[in-house]
């Protein structure tokens, strides 16, 4: 066991959140990295760890969220493990990045938040993404410019997130950390 599958499973072996909610997903995930060496991988099909960043300005006032392309809503950045990623954290940094078109930015070690999702991702198949969820936070000044895995990209406040989203607990969490 190498790469984001050891970390994960260290990463999560080792986190305690205080939530019921989370503790109980967090087993859901040690379960599934446990029974599968391809838990991280996308070509898991029963479902695969991903990796989240929450975005947040300098100031920890705003959330950088983009308009998913395909899901149709606004969403936090993050996406799915790469063979070159050794870390969840990494992945989550390397999203961030490739998704804002922004440098300098630092994740924070420790994961915020956890979430089991069904998505149809690119194998073209029903599956569950388990994502893994960081706080990351851009310098000050920086300016995000949007890629063409997002249909928009835009800083929101943390205390008004756009309708139509099921990102409270997740700004929730973001904003405790």
């Amino acid at each position: 066991m190498s790469g984001p599958h050891a970390d994960a499973t260290r990463v999560l072996g080792d986190w305690r959140p205080v939530d019921p909610q989370q503790e109980a997903l967090r087993q859901a995930f040690l379960t599934l990295l446990d029974a599968r060496e391809d838990a991280c991988l996308r070509a898991c099909e029963p479902g695969h760890v991903t990796a989240s960043a929450v975005l947040l300005d300098s100031a920890g006032d705003n959330v950088l969220l983009t308009l998913h392309p395909r899901v149709g809503r606004w969403l936090q950045l993050g996406g799915h493990c790469e063979p070159e990623d050794d870390t969840l954290t990494g992945a989550a940094l390397r999203e961030a990045t490739e998704e804002s078109g922004m440098t300098g930015l630092v994740v924070d070690p420790e994961p915020v938040h956890l979430d089991v999702h069904p998505i149809t991702c690119s194998l073209g198949k029903p599956t569950r993404h388990f994502d893994v969820r960081y706080v990351v936070r851009a310098p000050a000044g920086a300016e995000p410019t949007r890629s063409d895995e997002s249909l928009d990209l835009r800083w929101w406040p943390l205390t008004t997130p756009p309708e139509n989203t099921d990102l409270g607990p997740l700004l929730t969490a973001a904003m405790a950390g």
